[in-house]
Formats: C-alpha cells, sequence, structure tokens
C-alpha cells in the first residue's frame, strides 16, 4: 500500500498522495549554458522526464532560469548550496522549486526571508541529507541521516514554512533503504528517491534498482531519480523501466525477450536492438515479445500484445498468443515493425 504523504505541487506537477510516482533528472550541462542546457532538457522531455533539475552555481546560472524556463514545458528545480542569494534569486526567476539545506546557512533572517517569498511564489524547497552533510562520517550514519533531515524540517516549520519535499541518499544501497523507512516513519512529507553517486550505466542500474525498487514495494517515494555517469537520458529511461516492471506506471514499449539458447535459429539480439531504437519513445503502453524459438514463443509469451517467435530462416508474428502470419527471416522484422506500428495507432486513438 502507497505510503499516505501530502501533495505538493511542482509547477505544473502534483506530488504525493495518490499521485503517480514522478520521473526526475538533472543536466549536466553548464547551467549558464543556457541552448546546450535546453538542448538537453528537450530531450529529456521527449523520453518523458516529468521534473527536471539545474545546478546553480553562481549568480550567473541563476539569471539563466529566466529564459531556461521559457523555452521549456516541465517544472524546474534550482540545485543551491550555501548562497541564500541563489536561492532568492533563482525564485524570483522562475524555479517551481529549490533544493537547499538550510542548516547550511548561519543566518536565519535569510531562511525567513526564503521561506516568505517562496511562501508567496507556492514554490517548493527540497531538504534532505546524505554522507556529504557530514565532515566526519557518523558512528550511527541511519540516526545521523534522519536526525539531519529533521532539523532541515524543523528550520523551515520555525520560519513559517511547511511546502516541503524530503529525500535521503547515500551511495550506500541498504544505508539508503534502511533510512528511508526510518523518515517515512515520522513525516508526512513527500520523498524524492535515489541512490546518490551510484557509478557508470551498470553499476547504477543494479544498485538504483535494488535501492528504489525495495522502498516502492513498500509504498515509500513520491518521486525517483536514477543517478548515472552517463548521458542524464538514461536516467529517465531506467526509471521508467522500474516503474512499468512494478507496475506503478505502464507507458511505453516494454519488451519481453528470452536470454536464447542452441534452438536459437534468427539474429534475436538485432531484432531487440531495432525494435528499442525505432520505438523507444511510444508513449501508450504497449507488451511486445521477441523470442528465439516456438518453445518460448506464442505459448510462453501469450499475454504480450505483440510478439516474434523465431523458426528456421522464418518466424511468425503473433497477438496475444494466436499467431498471425508466418513470414521469411529477411522480411520478418519489416512485417512485425508494419503490424506494432498498426497496434500502436490503435491503441493511441483508444486511449
Amino acid at each position: 500500500m502507497r505510503r499516505n504523504s501530502r501533495v505538493v505541487r511542482i509547477g505544473g506537477v502534483k506530488i504525493g498522495g495518490a499521485y503517480p510516482i514522478a520521473v526526475q533528472s538533472m543536466t549536466k550541462t553548464d547551467t549558464r549554458n543556457v541552448s546546450e542546457t535546453v538542448s538537453q532538457i528537450s530531450e529529456l522531455e521527449d523520453a518523458g522526464c516529468e521534473i527536471i533539475r539545474v545546478a546553480v552555481p553562481d549568480r550567473e546560472a541563476a539569471e539563466a532560469i529566466k529564459e531556461i524556463k521559457k523555452r521549456i514545458r516541465i517544472p524546474l528545480i534550482a540545485d543551491i548550496h550555501f548562497d541564500p542569494r541563489l536561492a532568492m534569486l533563482s525564485i524570483l526567476n522562475g524555479a517551481d522549486k529549490i533544493r537547499l539545506n538550510p542548516s547550511n546557512i548561519e543566518d536565519k533572517e535569510w531562511i525567513e526571508k526564503i521561506a516568505r517569498l517562496a511562501n508567496e511564489r507556492n514554490v517548493p524547497i527540497r531538504v534532505g541529507a546524505n554522507l556529504g552533510s557530514f565532515r566526519k562520517k557518523p558512528d550511527n550514519v541511519i540516526f545521523a541521516l534522519v536526525s539531519t533531515v529533521l532539523n532541515e524540517i524543523r528550520i523551515l516549520n520555525d520560519a513559517n514554512f511547511d511546502n516541503i519535499v524530503v529525500s535521503i541518499k547515500t551511495s550506500d544501497v541498504l544505508q539508503t533503504i534502511a533510512a528511508n523507512r526510518k523518515i517515512a516513519e515520522v513525516i508526512d512529507y513527500p520523498i524524492h528517491l535515489g541512490v546518490t553517486e551510484a557509478g557508470p550505466l551498470e553499476e547504477s542500474l543494479i544498485k538504483s534498482s535494488a535501492g528504489i525498487g525495495v522502498l516502492l514495494m513498500e509504498g515509500i517515494g513520491d518521486t525517483i531519480r536514477y543517478s548515472i555517469s552517463d548521458k542524464p537520458i538514461k536516467e529517465v529511461e531506467a526509471a521508467f523501466t522500474l516503474l512499468k516492471s512494478l507496475h506503478l506506471r505502464e507507458r511505453g514499449i516494454t519488451i519481453v525477450s528470452c536470454p536464447t539458447c542452441g534452438r536459437c535459429e534468427i539474429d534475436l539480439f538485432s531484432l531487440v536492438k531495432r525494435v528499442k531504437k525505432d520505438f523507444g519513445n511510444v508513449k501508450v503502453p504497449v507488451k511486445v515479445a521477441i523470442m528465439g524459438c516456438v518453445v518460448n514463443g506464442p505459448g510462453e509469451a501469450k499475454d504480450a500484445d505483440i510478439g516474434i517467435a523465431g523458426g528456421k530462416k522464418s518466424g511468425v508474428i503473433f497477438k496475444k498468443g494466436k499467431i498471425i502470419k508466418t513470414v521469411s527471416e529477411e522480411n520478418l522484422y519489416s512485417e512485425f515493425k508494419k503490424e506494432l506500428e498498426k497496434l500502436i495507432e490503435e491503441k493511441s486513438n483508444s486511449s
């Protein structure tokens, strides 16, 4: 059962409550370079990214938010550390949310100013903690992380601000799970999930899916971000794949394919790659099976909307387990593509 959290609005996206778990990413460009940043955000929008975060290291980056906002469609989060003036400037320039740790700002008057302006503009603040929040590693990491977040919340509450999103991340999967379980017991603010600094693609996919997946299955989490040392579009693709696999979001192509064995007599790997390349940006949910032989073909994949099962220099195309045509291997993909395009059009028209 999904944890019952309060609802927070980030621009045009609502998170928490019964709203869908939102997919976030962060640009890897210099925010001051508006054209490059907008270009990357546009690519992420096309991939389905619903909230984007940008780094705001200085005044020029904060000023760039105004122009970036004019040219994108999804809500923008300004990521700020230490300097309260950048928080104020980012809000004034149209940021839909700011990421800020209030305890990094020593002057409480600044916290009150930020809270006042954020309240006026209905801009949420994300607070949180990770191991970088401590000068030296604490003896009890979980207790320290949770205590730090509660202190961040208390600082904002004391400034009459409670439009808050919470995040606790570490690069350790088990610590991330344990700390989020603890904080979820004592607050009702929406929680943003991720395993921070999770590494390159292969490592991050495993670590992030394990950490985020366990928490989502326990009903914890309202937004997610994969942290991958690679192109940000891979973060979005991975996030939606996880949500689809847990039946939390139904979106786009889901490929069911066998690992192949000695029975396979078609080039299944290239078929999988072609389907991903040609249909990766489809928005309607479609389950596609690509199977190497009749053993794993229509029978095992009969719940797929459409599929291929290979044979000797040929293959069959099936829908919901029923064979609709047999095709030579050289024409198999082109015929399958036609059938899949037709199915996508039908689903799009009926949605």
